[in-house]
């Protein structure tokens, strides 16, 4: 690793000596003005300010000055979003939250392409899968959006677009950095746009020495560190047949190796994952005179493998343990997007089927262990269609539904429900209304000791009502009430007679709060801010761990999630090349369940980080990043580490 860092030190420096004096302005950084044009609201392109829906948009410009963040960490700062595990070491099981919803209940678009892992008991997808170098754009798009998007749309989606080859042009970029760690990162892609035809490449590879994962609580420094290794590859190719056609190909792999821990305070120095994401996609669009057709292909599996080995024995009843999962899902899609006057109609219908083949083997003292393997599919099919009308007075009205037809419980419904106005082209009203849902997964269906085949979908209506300010370019806010009760949520639950358990529809959850965003801008100085208020309850029979507590009984259940979350960043441009900001990220306390005991109360905290670069010439920019500049001491999973003051340096150039 040190020999990494020479190469970068070396790079950085030559960079300075080749770099051209001239030197370009940055441009607007904004990622929350209303003009914007989004994707993901209402699967066609469509300004925010044309939109009652409530999204975020981190584009491109804001993503450059993010060097040495991660997709984890730029997400946990949006108003609303919470990354549990974005500031853990390097291959951290991470789970994306909205509004403080459990596990899986955010959806993740890959340049519009629903993917999850259905060998995963809540079936979310891995993000550390996913580079920021490979990032054009990012669209959150918060309230129940299964009427679009199908299942596990409850709290809201997130789709990450990828970078597009502009026309007419051949461009070659990429990233070297290091820092902390000894983490380094390289990354290189080319792409081109000439007579109708595009292509892209792109490679990028992490390596890290990382630190313990698991917190050594006796101070005994014998705890190792967790390493973490990962290759990247991205490819692509379309064709435009004159105005009317397009179609294009896509593949991604990612592939990682992560050192794990034991557990919760407890080290481990043999215990290894493997995981492997392959996705191919196909899309095809037709042009015509009012509107267009979509048909989208794509095949996604992930396999992980655990391999916790014999020679150093953290737990004495297994001395040994390998597990495999793979998950694969085909997705096709069809749907059409019609324009008459004020009025844009859209219909589709999509096609799901997931599968998985699930494997695990250990022995210890009680012997070899090796329960029957779990393979298993389902299938659904779903119609859906949305009305959208505005008219030049300022209103604005969505109206959608969804029929989801599953090969196990049957059927279930969705609808939408999205009126806006807007003042004087300056302020927006709006109230939005949705029904989402989430399909148990192939887990909780069919595992041999806890699935249960009469589970039913979880059902979600949830509520939205705010107001959007944009009184002029360099200004922008938004306030935002929302709430959403979730019924037929499903719970493992336990039977202490007779010592099993089973997933069962046993509960019910509310969430509700407030978030609040704005974005100023005045010469060369911009400010942004947000803040979340979450809170919420359940209401259900078994705690936590499932063990029955007797009857119905409401209590709080949002672990980890803070009440309270602020963002601040106030961001300078020195000048035509000097850009300098400084961010701060604050949680309050939260709570954390423990088994058979109280919930631990871990204690809020404040992040400082501070981001400076240079852009020496068109074609280089370095940057440096310090991060918690305070070293201050905090947990986002009881007993586990998490990153004191570290950096990351390095350069980014286009050519």
């Amino acid at each position: 690793m040190k020999k990494h860092f020479f190469v970068v030190a070396a790079v950085v420096c030559s960079s300075q000596l080749l770099a051209q004096k001239t030197t370009t302005k940055q441009p607007d950084s904004t990622h929350q003005i209303l003009d914007e044009v989004v994707v993901t609201a209402n699967k066609y392109p469509t300004k925010q300010s044309e939109t009652g829906k409530v999204i975020t948009v981190i584009n491109k410009v804001e993503i450059s000055k993010n060097g040495g963040n991660s997709l984890s960490e730029i997400l946990n700062r949006v108003s609303g979003t919470t990354i549990i595990g974005a500031n853990n070491v390097l291959g951290t099981n991470m789970n994306a939250s909205i509004r403080g919803s459990a596990a899986g209940n955010v959806l993740i678009l890959l340049d519009g392409i629903p993917v999850n892992d259905p060998s995963v008991i809540s079936n979310y997808f891995d993000l550390n899968f996913i580079n920021l170098s490979q990032v054009n754009r990012i669209e959150v798009l918060k309230g129940g959006q299964s009427t679009l998007y199908g299942s596990d749309a409850v709290a809201g989606v997130i789709n990450i677009i990828s970078e597009q080859p502009i026309k007419n042009t051949t461009k070659i970029s990429g990233d070297f950095s290091g820092g902390s760690y000894n983490t380094l990162q390289e990354s290189i892609g080319i792409t081109g746009n000439k007579q109708g035809k595009n292509f892209g490449i792109h490679y990028t590879h992490i390596a890290a020495d990382g630190f313990s994962a698991a917190t050594d609580k006796n101070n005994s420094g014998s705890f190792d560190k967790d390493g973490f290794n990962q290759h990247i590859l991205q490819g692509s190719f379309g064709c435009t047949l004159g105005k009317k056609i397009t179609a294009t190909l896509k593949g991604n792999y990612s592939y990682y190796t992560a050192d794990l821990d034991g557990g919760s305070f407890i080290d481990e120095k043999d215990h290894t994952v493997t995981n492997n994401n392959q996705q191919a996609v196909a899309t095809f669009l037709y042009r015509f005179k009012k509107g267009n057709i979509h048909a989208n292909y794509s095949y996604h599996r992930v396999e992980r493998d655990y391999l916790d080995d014999s020679s150093y024995v953290s737990n004495p009843v297994s001395r040994y343990a390998k597990s495999n999962f793979i998950g694969a899902t085909h997705f096709a899609e069809l749907y059409t997007k019609w324009q008459w006057q004020n009025v844009n109609l859209l219909g589709g219908i999509d096609y799901r089927l997931e599968n998985t083949n699930q494997s695990f083997y250990s022995t210890g003292i009680y012997g070899p262990y090796a329960p029957p393997n779990l393979e298993a599919q389902m299938h659904q099919l779903s119609p859906y269609a949305s009305f959208v009308y505005q008219n030049k007075k300022g209103w604005h009205l969505e109206l959608g539904s969804r029929l989801n037809i599953h090969s196990t419980y049957g059927k279930n419904l969705t609808f939408t429900l999205n009126p806006a106005y807007i003042f004087s082209n300056k302020i927006k009203v709006f109230a939005n209304f949705y029904s989402a849902y989430k399909v148990p997964s192939l887990y909780q269906l069919f595992d041999a000791f806890a699935g249960n085949q009469h589970l039913q979908p979880e059902k979600s209506n949830v509520g939205e009502i705010g107001m959007s300010l944009f009184t002029a370019k360099n200004f922008s806010g938004r306030i935002t009430g929302f709430y959403r009760k979730a019924t037929h949520t499903i719970l493992y639950t336990y039977n202490p007679v007779t010592f099993s358990g089973i997933y069962l529809n046993a509960g019910e959850q509310q969430n509700y709060g407030i978030e609040m965003s704005l974005h100023y801008k005045k010469g060369n100085w911009r400010f942004d801010g947000n803040y979340t208020f979450t809170d919420g309850q359940t209401k259900a029979g078994f705690d936590g761990a499932g063990n029955p507590i007797g009857k119905d009984t409401t209590y709080y259940n949002l672990y980890r999630i803070p009440k309270h979350a602020i963002n601040l960043t106030a961001g300078w441009q020195l000048s035509k090349a000097v850009f300098l900001s400084v961010r701060t990220h604050t949680v309050s306390q939260r709570e954390e369940y423990v088994f058979g005991a109280a919930p631990a109360t871990l204690k809020g905290y404040t992040l400082v980080n501070i981001y400076a670069e240079y852009a020496m010439g068109r074609p280089i920019k370095w940057f440096l990043q310090l991060k918690n500049i305070t070293n201050t001491k905090y947990v986002d999973f009881l007993g586990y580490n998490t990153k004191r003051f570290n950096f990351a340096t390095g350069i980014h150039f286009e050519f």
